[in-house]
């Protein structure tokens, strides 16, 4: 597999099932076998991977990546064993870092939830391509604090929305509860956060919508969620 196809979300999903270190193999940079040189995709989601982890507090250095030909075998071999080495000496994941088991699990899985979102809001710096140089100080701390700490939430609001169910159809998770002609919730607990029903609710009713900085209000109650008829556009 191209690791132009390695997602973010794989990253941190081998380190939420347990994984003390994840070493990601490639091509050399500039003889891929496709026209897309994943390799450089790859490169800069590593980058931002490793600010990611700095950011909720896991060493950056379990998260490798390297660059070598199909006949490399023993530049593999022994770059394989430098990695198991170095991951050794670090230590199991969270121990070494001071962070418990609960509180590691609960870092990782609010990072992973964040990877549709974090792919749009970095799309087009994870689209460049630039040579490993380049990538020095591409992603500040500042820029991956604001990314994290100050992701959106979407809320619909109940005196806007009509009951279309286009935003029910068009969310790609199943994050939104509603049927027709009644108000739709969206369940934060599986919201993604990518935007797809601020951007799919149409401008007549703009009844969703985008928070930063403020926790969205409760849900209204199922037995209030019944609309008589359709909001004013």
């Amino acid at each position: 597999m191209c690791t132009g196809r390695v997602d973010l979300e794989f990253i941190f999903r081998a380190f939420a099932n347990g994984m003390d270190g994840v070493f990601i193999g490639g091509c050399r940079l500039g003889e891929c076998n496709y026209v897309t040189h994943g390799n450089y995709y790859a490169l800069n989601m590593v980058t931002l991977a490793k600010q990611i982890m700095a950011h909720i507090g896991l060493n950056p250095d379990r998260l490798r990546i390297e660059f070598m030909t199909s006949g490399d075998g023993i530049l593999f071999a022994s770059l394989m064993n430098e990695f198991i080495e170095q991951i050794r000496a670090m230590g199991p994941l969270g121990e070494a870092e001071e962070v418990k088991g609960d509180e590691l699990a609960e870092r990782i899985e609010k990072v992973r939830r964040l990877v549709p979102y974090i792919k749009v809001a970095k799309r087009e710096k994870l689209a460049q391509r630039l040579e490993p140089e380049q990538l020095e100080g591409f992603y500040t701390p500042e820029e991956v604090a604001e990314l994290i700490d100050k992701a959106p939430s979407y809320y619909i609001d109940p005196e806007k929305c009509a009951g279309c169910m286009i935003c029910q159809r068009r969310c790609p998770v199943g994050a939104i509860e509603g049927a027709k002609k009644q108000v739709h919730v969206i369940d934060q607990d599986k919201c993604i956060k990518c935007g797809t029903c601020y951007e799919a609710c149409p401008d007549r009713f703009k009844a969703v919508q985008k928070l930063v900085g403020e926790a969205p209000p409760p849900p209204l109650p199922p037995e209030q969620r019944a609309i008589s008829q359709a909001p004013a556009s």
